[in-house]
């Protein structure tokens, strides 16, 4: 059933560009592969992102907004009494709970940025939000440092299919800490 005014039309285009990406990788990804899933003409995609870098740069930006809302939920991040590196930790524990879908989405779209100019300012923009949050609780570049071992840890894990080792975790983030 044709739909004339469909105001949900572009959200559920970035949702479905989101599970392509889960199901076949960035190179799966295309207008058309996400027409498909979103169950949409082809020109719905190509009239609300003009080029496949527009639709990655939406994708990229709601995967990093589930991530930065993460860190905003953990309001003992921001608490000068609690231990930063257990927190973080904890963080990264919280992420690797379940289905790493998500996160493994997330991390291919942020890798995307090294061959697609266009995703760059959106993959800084996570980091650049994560060290933010962490300079209420230490300098900045020892949260620019933080997030860059949090990133390294979980691609880690990614890469090599390991579990997510907590102690690890906190270990290796308690020695960056003043």
């Amino acid at each position: 059933m044709a739909r004339r005014h469909d105001p949900e039309r572009r959200q559920r285009i970035i949702d479905a560009a989101i599970r392509v990406v889960a199901d076949r990788g960035i190179a799966g990804l295309s207008h058309r592969s996400a027409a498909a899933e979103a169950d949409v003409p082809l020109g719905s995609t190509t009239y609300h992102f003009k080029t496949l870098d527009d639709l990655m740069v939406a994708a990229l930006r709601q995967a990093n907004e589930r991530f930065a809302r993460s860190v905003a939920a953990r309001e003992a991040l921001r608490d000068p009494g609690t231990d930063l590196a257990a927190e973080l930790a904890a963080l990264g524990g919280e992420w690797f709970t379940g289905d790493r879908t998500g996160l493994e989405v997330e991390y291919e779209l942020y890798l995307a940025a090294l061959r697609r100019p266009a995703l760059r300012p959106v993959a800084d923009e996570w980091g650049r939000a994560f060290a933010d949050c962490l300079t209420g609780r230490t300098d900045p570049v020892t949260a620019r440092a933080l997030v860059a071992l949090v990133d390294g840890i979980c691609l880690q894990v990614l890469l090599t299919g390991t579990p997510y080792d907590e102690g690890y975790a906190r270990e290796v983030l308690a020695r960056v800490i003043p």
